[in-house]
This record gives structure tokens, sequence and C-alpha cells, in this order.
């Protein structure tokens, strides 16, 4: 059974820094959202403001306004942004403080581990919560270094990258991912990040925290683990950053660690600079293909559109000029779905095709 879960994302909502909750007010197989708190949204649908559709989950204005409309208070709280900067301000620990007086268990995916956080661990224990720190590593002992196994997996290994950071690469796999499903085909998901740990995926790892010598061991174990106990038919393997970003090694090591046999390429047409970095301009879009295909030695086999900031119109436009100019199946799963892509793979992996029943 689910737990019911707030989201504190304050002023992010929607926008690049809310990805965490962003992922998962779309999907979590973990937690039931029963609300998201950002002033700067109060009374919007939290399924309509980022997609169009309505799910029932409201925005509130704050924590205690949250709780004084919900039947019951929540069993979890989760901090649900992901900034460039790694520590809370001193207001956000007031607010977690806040939260955990009430009685709610903490659940924090930022990098500054408040389990180690002494004020923070007197007063967890004083109510009698928990506080989760998802993307505290391993310890040491316990982390994986590479070890090769990845090239006797037999079975395709997807990865979703991406050309910058906060386009959709996760959202993009996780959709594909229950497209694959629906089809009945054994799929796995294999999270790198703390979002997709959060929505419940049961193999990954947080990689950015990880040292360098153990990344790409840690998503090569988890390919192993996966192949070993679910048997699938296809992985997907969750991207993060971009291979071209000058502040984020993650891509080179899930390519080095997935050795992934193709990959869907996500791409925001309408962004010109790198998020967070705006004075660094992108990689043109095939100049991005054209290195990640020189460094994993993998082809790209199609593309997908984060339509941030574009008219229906524009997107559609897009897609057609995306086929034409790369010759690559393109599109916008948010809004087209996974069909095209799903094609593709048939086409690049025969022995998936399923024979069809006869009744």
């Amino acid at each position: 059974m689910k737990s019911n879960a707030l989201v504190y994302c304050e002023n992010e909502f929607g926008n690049t820094d809310g990805k965490v909750a962003n992922g998962l007010v779309r999907q979590s197989e973990t937690y039931t959202i029963v609300g998201i708190i950002d002033s700067t949204k109060v009374g919007l649908d939290a399924g309509e403001y980022l997609d169009g559709v309505k799910n029932g989950i409201p925005i509130f204005n704050n924590l205690e306004s949250a709780l004084k409309e919900l039947k019951n208070i929540p069993q979890y709280f989760i901090y649900g942004i992901a900034p460039l900067t790694s520590f809370l301000s001193n207001q956000q620990k007031e607010i977690i403080f806040t939260a955990i007086k009430y009685g709610m268990n903490i659940v924090n995916g930022m990098p500054e581990f408040l389990n180690d956080n002494v004020q923070f661990r007197d007063i967890a224990n004083k109510y009698g919560v928990t506080i989760q720190d998802v993307r505290k590593p391993p310890k040491r002992e316990n982390l994986h270094n590479f070890t090769g196994g990845i090239k006797n997996v037999k079975i395709p290994i997807i990865a979703v990258m991406g050309t910058d950071c906060a386009v959709g690469k996760r959202t993009t796999a996780l959709l594909l991912v229950n497209a694959l499903r629906e089809r009945d085909f054994n799929t796995v998901f294999v999270t790198t990040g703390q979002t997709g740990i959060l929505q419940g995926s049961k193999y990954g790892v947080a990689i950015d925290v990880l040292t360098s010598g153990f990344a790409s061991g840690e998503v090569e174990n988890a390919i192993l683990n996966a192949c070993k106990k679910e048997q699938p038919d296809i992985i997907v393997v969750e991207g993060q950053g971009a291979l071209s970003h000058p502040a984020f090694t993650s891509s080179s090591a899930i390519l080095r660690g997935a050795m992934p046999d193709a990959i869907i390429l996500q791409h925001p047409p309408m962004r010109e600079n790198y998020c967070d970095y705006p004075n660094i301009p992108m990689l043109s879009l095939e100049d991005e293909i054209e290195m990640i295909e020189i460094f994993s030695k993998s082809k790209v086999i199609a593309i997908t559109i984060n339509h941030e900031d574009m008219t229906d119109q524009e997107i559609d436009n897009t897609i057609i000029d995306y086929q034409i100019d790369y010759n690559l199946p393109t599109t916008d799963v948010l809004k087209h779905g996974c069909d095209k892509l799903i094609k593709e793979l048939l086409k690049t992996f025969p022995k998936l095709k399923r024979e069809p029943v006869l009744l």
C-alpha cells in the first residue's frame, strides 16, 4: 500500500528545479501524493498545471494551510526541489522542522544529508519520525567496481540521454517503460537519480554523489542485478545531465557502465544555454548526437522533444523538421505517446517482436 506524502516545491513546481515534485506528480509506485506546496500556484490542480490533465492533486500555499485542508496528516513530507545549490536555507530548514513536529517522516533528495546533522537527528528522535536521505551513497565497502560483466548481457539495453539537465529524460524513459509493459514486454527501468528512487524504481542509485571510481560500476551492477532477478526482455536506463555539459560527469559514467545497445536522445529545441549556466551555449543537437555516438559506439535511434516554451504547432513542425534533418524518428512522448519509439525498437531489435496470438 502506498503511503500518503506532501511535497514541498515552493516557487519551483513545473520548473526545471522542481523536477522531483514534477516526477512524483506524474508517477510514483511508493507514495500517494496528496498535495504540493507552492504559494505561487495556490488553488491549481497539479496535473493540469504540469501536463494539462487534472489528477486531483491540489497545490497549497504553505504547510499549515495544507494540513488544515487535508483530512489527515500525511505520513511523509518530501523535499521536492533539486536546485544547483546543495544546501538548504534557514527558512527551508524551519519548514522541515515544522513538518517533523507535526509527526511527518522526512524524505530528503538533496545532497545535504540531514541524518548527518545533529539538530535534525535530535528533533526527529524527539518526535518519533524518520529521515530518509535518498541520495546518500552506500558505504564504501558496499560499492561496486566496474567488472565488464555488462558485455555478457544479451538483451537490449536502451539509454535515454539528453542534451542538457532537466529536459525530461526520466519522464520519457518511464513512459517508454510503461508503454512496453502494456505490450507485454518484461521491461526493467534502471534509475540513476533521486527522483527515480522516490518514484519506486527497484534498481539503480543516485550516481551524482558517488566518487568517479564507482559510478560506472554501480550502473553496471544495477543492470546485472535486474537481469538476474527479473529476466527482462529489455532494460531502459535513465540518463543524467548531458555528455557535453561541462559541469557534470554522470552521463559518461552511465554510458560506460550500461554500454547501451541503442540511445534515445531528449532535447529542448527552444533552450539555447545550459540549465543553470545562462552564459554557456548548449552544444547543437547534431554535435551532441555525434559526441554520444563516438563516445559510446552506440547509435542514437530516436529523438524525443521537450516542449517547454513551444506551441503545439511548433512541436509538430519541429518533429517533421528533425525527422527530415536527422533521418531519425522524432516525437514528444507527453503529447504523442511512445508508438514511434517502440516501432523503432522493434526494427532495431527484431528478436523483441511478439508472435501474434492465435485465438
